[in-house]
């Protein structure tokens, strides 16, 4: 017998709310009303093994009511994988014959081949109970190295990371799977491995071992051949299944059956012809246990077939083709693709709305952390602390309220709670408009948040110990980007507000009664980032230079109050050795040239530089004869650098003119040099013990910042491609797919900093990982890769390939605009944006191009219409 701790039940486990939940029913629908006459109380046992009592009305026998309160009290959407299993007695003789007594089970009814088609965690969930299940009984046979794989994802998800001890008590007290003891060691060695899966992560990662398993969802059916060999039949997602034992002999595919039929206790397969084989046996022939079993089997084979294979519930017709023309039974319900696009309908709804908000209290959450330890080691002056917190903490509060008062309204909005109650609740404008003036009085506070940045920096100049606190902060995973970009989120936030009011404008009528309203929050909000519009663009350039400075070695002072960030990437300079990579930093007054520290620091170390003015640029291609090459002429030197592409040597020169063009106009001191010795490039060789005696080798300094990801994607990035990046920020949830694997996983996604983080779920306080996108291009799956699903895109650079798919037509539109921005930053080409559109953005393709289009520098718009008449 097996023995199991009590298990909390899915709505515990999940945080379901405890109001009733609509499943199986249509949109709008509410559950199902209680017919008049005598009520009985059922029983029905969950897959937790928790035991529920539901009224039923004996006047209505059908057993679809009783199934629904199941599912609404689950608050179960997919509840169509899901049935009610009493050893196939039928509904109405179990009301008459004694509900006492007997219990009706809460089974996985339809097991589909990939749990990545399963929507929702909660069904995920069920659907691992009933694995545990499985393995439980000894239904479901594997080998010992799978039985303890999937035991020890089994228990990850009910005791968390390992701990010896805890873990072998555990298992001494919990029976998983028969003969568990012998597999003991083997199961905590598996379990080692799984640090820091969630439980959600858990019952994937345990179903993703179940369905490669050959007896995965398979039900026996004894039967007997025309010979008289004990078999059994089964069925599942592909066809009928013929096992000896628990070893699968054959196999009929749905599309090889032309019916299937039952004559008393046999039951036939007819197939349709084969021309392959010379011997061809029309009809097969299994004999049951009696004609009540045939007819069950019957039954579940024509509910696979129409679950699985058709786009639609079928209707009744004078001619069946597949079943009986003597039996009236049908399927019916939702087949499994109206499950999904009914689960992907609703995601639709809800992503306009929350899919970026909670990302703005994460800021909160990492900026409390920070006061948290400047509390801590007193190492802070008290004035910073109170700026912060006077600046923080009225922000938070309304983001809080904002927040939840948004999460209510699309509650009442989609009917999941109050759903008796009728009102105006399909509107979201009033809600804006509400909070749009409450943001207005927070004026003063949103005008602090430079003033933060400053103060911050004063402090950590004047003390040594605070500079430390500050760079160990930043090295901490809730801290994924620069603490002074955190600082700054709030003030960002007023242009993500800006642009969803934009597209709510552009999405109502003016007749709509959302309109008005929306449009007189987007006025408000205008107002206000235009009266924070200067003070914004000076502190993100204050802040750029800030970040810069923590990049390089051998300059002081970088962050200066006139001096302007214009663009940083990698050129090629021509030395003595030839061709040398450098990375080049280009401000309002001077262009500086380095390489990379051999350090634990990997700091870039300053070995030249170009004040602006007087300097002349001139393409010098022929010259040399080095591609997209360009020559600097300056009073002291000349530098002939060499670009990537075509279009990376356009953007440097031009951004060059326009730089030298304002330093001339400038009536400031010129640039002060901070290096009274340049190094030759000759001597660049054999330079490791100058850079390390420049910088700190024990400094800490992370890897992943921008600047270093154009030093090893060899490219660029303007402060102009900064400004795009910080409005197209975005967070939500898509499915990822490596090259070489065969599921999708689902994440929170959170695209900012030109870079992909990803978490398990938006709850996390940390990313599990990032993804810069600097130098990846972005297209649609070709037909030779097998990714047959919506809403998928292309992310690949070199032999690196991602494939990310979204949930909804929204959710991809919206993810499509951000990432192509990225992508046409680094001038991947038009004719790829286009494929995206047109294959999968549908009618939004043509307004999105254009907004895209709009944002984007004269010489981007140039290169863009130039490929697109090449590919027209």
């Amino acid at each position: 017998m097996v023995e199991q701790e009590p298990t909390s039940t899915a709505g515990q486990r999940l945080g379901a709310p405890e109001t009733l939940g609509i499943s199986t029913l249509e949109p709008g629908h509410k559950p199902p009303a209680m017919p008049s006459g005598r009520h009985v109380p059922i029983r029905v046992r969950m897959l937790d093994e928790s035991e529920e009592i539901f009224d039923i009305s004996v006047s209505d026998s059908s057993g679809k009511v009783l199934f629904d309160l199941v599912c609404a009290h689950l608050n179960l959407i997919e509840g169509d994988y899901f049935g009610l299993d009493c050893k196939y007695i039928y509904f109405c003789i179990f009301l008459s014959l004694g509900p006492k007594h007997t219990v009706l089970r809460f089974v996985v009814k339809f097991f589909p081949p990939d749990h990545a088609q399963l929507m929702e965690e909660l069904t995920r969930y069920l659907f691992a109970l009933q694995i545990r299940q499985d393995l439980a009984t000894g239904r479901l046979t594997c080998t010992d190295s799978s039985a303890a794989l999937l035991v020890s994802h089994i228990i990850q998800s009910e005791i968390g990371d390992y701990e010896e001890a805890q873990c072998r008590q555990h298992l001494l007290n919990n029976n998983y799977i028969p003969d568990q003891m012998a597999l003991m060691d083997k199961i905590m060695e598996f379990h080692q491995k799984h640090v820091g899966q969630t439980p959600a992560e858990s019952d994937y990662q345990l179903l993703e071992v179940a369905r490669r398993l050959e007896m995965y969802g398979i039900r026996l059916h004894p039967a007997k051949d025309r010979e008289g060999t004990k078999l059994s039949l089964s069925v599942a997602h592909t066809g009928v299944l013929v096992f000896q034992g628990h070893t699968k002999i054959n196999a009929f595919n749905w599309s090889k059956v032309r019916k299937l039929s039952f004559k008393r206790k046999r039951f036939l397969i007819k197939l349709r012809p084969d021309l392959n084989q010379s011997a061809y046996q029309d009809t097969l022939e299994f004999v049951m246990a009696s004609r009540d079993c045939c007819k069950v089997f019957w039954k579940i084979c024509v509910e696979y077939h129409a679950f699985f294979r058709l786009f639609e519930e079928p209707k009744p017709k004078p001619k069946p083709v597949l079943f009986s023309r003597g039996s009236s039974f049908r399927f019916s319900g939702r087949t499994q693709k109206q499950v999904i696009d009914y689960v992907k309908d609703t995601e639709y709804k809800k992503l306009p709305f929350n899919s970026a908000e909670p990302c703005v209290l994460c800021v909160y959450l990492c900026v409390q952390s920070f006061q948290n330890v400047l509390d801590k080691e007193e190492c802070a002056p008290e004035s910073l602390k109170s700026l912060l917190k006077s600046s923080f903490e009225p922000l938070h509060t309304y983001h809080s309220d904002f927040l939840k008062e948004l999460e209510q309204r699309l509650a009442l909005w989609e009917g999941r709670s109050n759903a008796h109650i009728k009102g105006d609740y399909q509107r979201i404008g009033d809600v804006m408009l509400k909070n749009t003036q409450g943001l207005k009085l927070l004026t003063a506070q949103l005008q602090k948040h430079s003033e933060c940045v400053t103060e911050l920096e004063k402090a950590c100049r004047a003390s040594r110990r605070l500079e430390n606190v500050c760079r160990d902060f930043e090295l901490q995973k809730v801290c994924y980007v620069p603490l002074n970009v955190f600082i700054l989120r709030p003030l960002h936030r007023l242009l993500h507000y800006k642009q969803i009011l934009e597209r709510l404008c552009k999405h109502y009528p003016a007749t709509h009664s959302d309109f008005r309203d929306c449009r007189a929050a987007l006025a408000d909000v205008s107002e206000l980032e235009a009266l924070l519009h200067s003070s914004m663009l000076k502190t993100d350039n204050y802040q750029r230079l800030l970040e810069l400075q923590k990049d390089l070695i051998g300059v002081d002072n970088l962050a200066t109050p006139t001096r302007e960030f214009i663009r940083l990437g990698c050129l090629s300079k021509l030395s003595g050795k030839g061709l040398q990579q450098r990375m080049f930093f280009l401000f309002s007054d001077v262009l500086l040239y380095t390489s990379r520290g051999i350090t634990s620091s990997n700091q870039f170390k300053v070995h030249g530089q170009l004040p602006l003015r007087g300097m002349t640029i001139r393409e010098s291609e022929e010259e040399w004869g080095v591609p997209h090459c360009f020559t600097l002429v300056t009073q002291r030197q000349s530098v002939v650098v060499a670009a990537g592409s075509v279009s990376e040597m356009e953007k440097w020169m031009e951004d060059l003119k326009m730089a030298v063009d304002l330093a001339e106009d400038s009536n400031g001191p010129s640039a002060r040099e901070w290096a009274s010795e340049v190094e030759s490039e000759d001597d660049l060789g054999g330079s490791r013990t100058s850079l390390e005696r420049h910088g700190n080798s024990s400094a800490h300094h992370r890897g992943n910042t921008t600047v270093h990801v154009c030093w090893h994607r060899n490219t660029s990035v303007s402060m102009l491609d900064f400004s795009i990046a910080t409005e197209n920020q975005l967070s939500g949830n898509l499915l990822r797919k490596f090259k070489n694997s065969n599921g999708w996983q689902k994440l929170w996604v959170v695209f900012t900093n030109f870079s992909l983080f990803f978490y398990k779920t938006h709850q996390d306080e940390y990313p599990l990982a990032s993804l810069p996108l600097l130098g990846y291009s972005v297209t649609v799956p070709a037909e030779s890769e097998n990714i047959h699903k919506d809403y998928v895109f292309k992310l690949h650079f070199k032999s690196h390939i991602y494939y990310f798919r979204s949930e909804s037509e929204y959710s991809f539109e919206r993810y499509a605009v951000c990432v192509v921005i990225l992508t046409v930053i680094n001038v991947i080409g038009i004719y790829q944006v286009q494929c995206i559109y047109v294959h999968s953005a549908g009618r939004y393709g043509q307004n999105l191009y254009h907004d895209m289009f709009l944002n984007f520098g004269r010489y981007d718009r140039e290169i863009i219409r130039g490929t697109v008449n090449q590919t027209c």
